[in-house]
């Protein structure tokens, strides 16, 4: 069983603190908790919504999201219409302010209509968050790295959770999406040396065979051949997040977020069947992973434009 789990704390900027010591931070911020042998990581959107990003990497890097409604403001509106769109599975988080009747109106018709919901009583969400755990996915590692830095007489260090396998120390691997080879040096667990992690671990992972400014958020360790590379894309069942109010359509420049790259897109075909877009740098992903496609200009409403599940890329 996965001894790791990470979990998306959005709508508000005043609760992952009170449920975790805070650790790493950019424009997300991160929260640890170690209870017995699980290690909670929770991850804090906070430049959201000045920047719409953090919010869906935020959820990208989470096994859980709890979705916090202190009030039914504008951003947290937003943060409702993206967390629908994504697969994540979600508690709502009622605040004080808000009651159950209001809620339900909102979410109705939503994946959300169904999600568990509880007041915001701080010690129970804390046991409930200690009581979750990541799915264990077997197959090859795939580590996607979420931050990168160098550390003196060690190198190139990347942080990130193993989402498949098991990663272990002095295997090589690719770091795509480029092309270049790097081998894992060595492999933290909450700051204790490890041999191997498992899947839902959160590692610090010192890579020989690369800089730290080679190292961007949304890159990911896998072995060579396990993943598609390109700039020209493709999906299908897209399906429009219900409260967007743009008109992004084909030739529209938008962003792509794939894993937890966010990157400059156009739209070369979009309906209910098929998505086709290109970017303008190479991405990676695997058949079947999601993809979102955002309209960062839109004047009101929702910055998600909505979701198609990635066919191929090259």
């Amino acid at each position: 069983m996965p001894s790791g789990v990470t979990v998306a704390v959005v709508g508000a900027l005043d609760v992952a603190k009170e449920l975790g010591k805070k650790g790493s931070t950019s424009d997300l911020t991160l929260f640890n908790v170690v209870h017995d042998e699980l290690a909670v990581t929770l991850v804090e959107p906070t430049q959201f919504p000045e920047k719409f990003a953090p919010l869906l990497v935020a959820l990208g890097m989470a096994d859980h999201c709890l979705l916090i409604v202190p009030e039914l403001s504008r951003p947290v509106a937003e943060a409702i219409a993206t967390v629908d769109s994504t697969p994540v599975p979600t508690t709502v988080v009622l605040g004080p302010a808000v009651g159950d009747g209001e809620v339900s109106k909102v979410l109705k018709g939503s994946r959300l209509e169904s999600a568990p919901r509880h007041p915001l009583d701080l010690p129970k969400l804390r046991d409930l968050v200690e009581s979750w755990t990541a799915v264990n996915v077997p197959g090859t590692p795939l580590v996607p790295i979420d931050h990168a830095f160098p550390v003196k007489g060690v190198g190139a260090v990347a942080l990130g959770v193993v989402r498949r396998g098991t990663l272990k120390a002095h295997e090589k691997l690719r770091l795509y999406p480029s092309p270049k080879s790097v081998e894992v040096r060595s492999i933290q667990v909450h700051d204790v040396d490890r041999k191997e992690a498992g899947c839902g671990e959160r590692v610090g992972v010192a890579l020989k065979g690369v800089e730290a400014d080679e190292l961007d958020r949304g890159q990911v360790l896998a072995p060579e051949g396990t993943l598609l590379v390109g700039s020209q894309a493709s999906g299908d069942a897209f399906a429009k997040c219900r409260y967007y109010r743009g008109d992004a359509g084909p030739g529209a420049a938008i962003h792509a977020a794939i894993g937890l790259q966010v990157v400059p897109a156009e739209i070369e075909a979009l309906s209910a069947t098929e998505a086709r877009f290109s970017t303008d740098r190479p991405v990676t992903g695997a058949a079947g992973d999601p993809v979102y496609f955002l309209d960062l200009g839109v004047p009101t409403g929702p910055r998600i434009v909505g979701r198609a599940t990635l066919r191929t890329v090259g």
